[in-house]
């Protein structure tokens, strides 16, 4: 993209919108539209995974919806045996995979140029995957770089010991580690940390084009 702190700023900007909104009542918490679907979808279990975590795992959504906070609540009272944490893995990185394919679809929608190399650094990937927000924007950036499509399913792929782990530590560990993850405060943080370093990247590149073309 032309400039790197177009993403991170975009997200803080959603990020404050959605949480004045729902401060003052002009939308519900996602939280309480997560538990009614909990309630309506009583007998499908599986398939409120899947879809809470499709909904946290698509670009700008996911800051509305705490998906995986609301899917570790889910499986602690559900006191999953083996199998179970094998179905809910499965439920899980598909539905992260598919929320992956739309990010970078919609990226492509931009048209922007590609402007570096068209295979993406593993540790790039890995820094994304810290978080489901930061993997949907980093998606979003690889399809409007015209980026590699396989940096998809080498996600999906990633993300089974990912999911694998989070759930059988949810097992072990309380929701409070999650409750931490999903914390607006350390939300805002993250997104300003990433916006700062952009626009470091976007003064340094562009006194490098001025130094070239003088």
């Amino acid at each position: 993209m032309k400039y790197a702190s177009f993403l991170p700023l975009s997200a803080l900007v959603a990020l404050g919108l959605i949480n004045l909104l729902v401060h003052y009542d002009v939308i519900p918490p996602g939280m309480s539209i997560l538990e009614n679907l909990q309630g309506a979808l009583d007998q499908g279990f599986y398939a409120v995974i899947f879809l809470i975590i499709l909904l946290e795992s698509i670009i700008y959504v996911g800051f509305y919806f705490p998906g995986q906070f609301f899917a570790v609540l889910l499986v602690i009272g559900a006191k999953p045996t083996p199998l179970d944490v094998l179905y809910l893995t499965l439920a899980m990185v598909l539905a992260a995979t598919i929320g992956s394919m739309i990010n970078y679809y919609l990226g492509k929608t931009t048209k922007e140029e590609s402007e570096g190399e068209s295979q993406t650094k593993l540790k790039h990937l890995l820094l994304a995957m810290i978080h489901i927000n930061s993997l949907a924007f980093f998606m979003f950036s690889q399809g409007a770089n015209n980026k590699s499509f396989r940096v998809v399913w080498l996600a999906g792929l990633l993300n089974l010991p990912y999911y694998l782990l989070l759930i059988a530590g949810t097992a072990v560990l309380s929701e409070e580690v999650m409750a931490m993850a999903e914390n607006t405060a350390l939300l805002f943080t993250i997104i300003g940390i990433w916006l700062a370093a952009s626009l470091i990247y976007d003064v340094r590149k562009h006194q490098q084009k001025d130094e070239c073309a003088s």
